[in-house]
């Protein structure tokens, strides 16, 4: 009993802070720490055994905060940072730019607003396999997609609403969650993504399309109808031609989408004669890229000026990701070591219907954190270790469990006000976040139920 206040407490605590919009790293850091101080004091167990001990309990605290960084950074985090640097130098080249415009193009030819705006929402969460970052994708889509839609005569809320939610399944290989979720189950990242992540979500893809293209159209009407809206939200934002980014050439489009079809063709689902590792697949696409860049410009210099994009990315995914994670598994370790998981766990377990009722309380858990936190990372981070050996020891299929709440947590994150891509949409639209996600909710429920109940069908 007493674990279980533990968590209860540190997880209130956890959320207070992020609400109060304190640093959400630092905020998970801070009461991870002080949770496992409590245990290490209460309990007569160690917190650490074995070589990485320090023989002290107050050492022991910062001792599991150095483990996980150095376990965290040399590893998955590493995974993390060369895919942020080769985001970054896509974004610098204007390859990013170049794939949205091109994808983009076939939409002004539609003239029903309501298709353009589901076919592209579509068109986002197809680009977010390619350009993982939920955030920087909705910057490039504010720029291309968001124009399209609005000029198609939906109103700027609904417009908004489309691109919030473009990240929402974070489906792909090179997303942290998808990432974690692949080491997790010992999987080869692209056969989870195409036998596990795809087979739980794929129903949900098509009801999330067919209840937004209802949802955005039923509160058009209702709130021009109220006053809540006028005539003016329908007509299409004035064009900025304050960015004066260079325009990369339409065949930079094919740069971020090379290192899936490597590890695609190099894998267990295609040919298993190479073996290709995520990393060796992003930096063998950033070398190419490199390369094409290079031969158009004729300038060596600029091109390695270029170049240096990646590394200020690298740096950058560290201070905003990999320490988040860190910062989210030192919370997580807390809440596992006060026992109150394990606690929960068994109480659980022990229902006729065991390995369900588990998953359906991790499944809320992780859906509520996620949208209190505004970040899908953090709450993915925080509980989904806790679940192969929980499914292994209920006889359980872990992919499957894993999987739905990776999915939930990017739905929830984007029905969340206090998320990066909503707040990021919200300051270029001009629109209030909570009108956002008044309009993402509604449909973000039924798409997460959806992957619920397909779940439940596999576990």
């Amino acid at each position: 009993m007493t674990g279980i206040i533990i968590v209860a407490v540190s997880v209130f605590a956890a959320a207070y802070l992020i609400i109060k919009k304190y640093y959400a790293p630092g905020a998970l850091l801070l009461v991870g720490m002080v949770t496992l101080a409590i245990v290490a004091f209460i309990s007569p167990d160690p917190l650490i055994t074995g070589k990485k001990a320090t023989h002290l309990d107050g050492l022991d605290v910062v001792q599991m905060f150095t483990n996980l960084l150095q376990t965290r950074a040399a590893g998955l985090g590493m995974n993390i940072m060369v895919i942020g640097g080769f985001s970054f130098y896509m974004d610098k080249i204007g390859a990013g730019r170049a794939l949205v415009r091109l994808s983009v193009k076939p939409l002004s030819y539609i003239r029903s607003p309501y298709i353009v705006m589901m076919l592209g929402y579509g068109l986002g969460i197809l680009l977010n396999v390619f350009i993982p970052s939920a955030a920087g994708l909705a910057l490039l889509l504010m720029v291309s997609l968001y124009p399209v839609i609005c000029s198609a005569g939906v109103s700027r809320q609904s417009a908004a609403a489309t691109i919030v939610m473009t990240g929402c399944f974070c489906f792909g290989i090179s997303g942290p969650n998808n990432l974690l979720a692949a080491e997790l189950t010992n999987m080869h990242i692209m056969d989870f993504f195409i036998n596990v992540q795809w087979a739980v979500g794929c129903l949900a893809v098509p009801v999330s399309l067919i209840v937004h293209f209802f949802v955005q159209r039923y509160f058009d009407k209702k709130d021009l109808a109220s006053g809540r809206i006028t005539q003016a939200d329908f007509e299409p934002p004035m064009s900025d031609n304050s960015d004066n980014t260079e325009e990369a050439p339409a065949y930079y489009a094919l740069f971020p989408l090379t290192p899936v079809v490597l590890l695609f063709v190099f894998s267990p689902l295609m040919y298993q004669g190479i073996r290709m590792e995520v990393v060796t697949a992003i930096l063998s696409s950033t070398f190419f890229a490199f390369i094409v860049d290079g031969i158009r410009r004729r300038n060596l210099r600029q091109s390695l000026d270029q170049l240096k994009s990646y590394s200020q990315g690298m740096g950058k995914v560290f201070a905003s990701t990999v320490f988040l994670i860190v910062c989210a598994e030192v919370f997580a370790a807390g809440l596992t070591k006060s026992g109150g998981i394990a606690t929960i766990i068994e109480s659980v377990s022990g229902l006729q219907t065991g390995a369900i009722a588990l998953f359906t309380v991790m499944f809320i858990i992780v859906a509520a954190s996620a949208f209190v936190m505004g970040s899908g990372n953090a709450s993915f981070f925080s509980f989904a270790p806790m679940i192969p050996d929980a499914a292994a020891n209920l006889g359980a299929q872990a992919a499957y469990m894993i999987s739905p709440l990776q999915l939930v947590s990017g739905m929830a994150r984007s029905s969340s006000p206090v998320a990066g891509v909503t707040i990021a949409v919200a300051g270029l639209s001009g629109i209030n976040p909570f009108e956002l996600v008044r309009r993402s909710i509604p449909v973000m429920i039924p798409t997460a139920l959806t992957v619920y109940l397909t779940s439940i069908f596999y576990i």
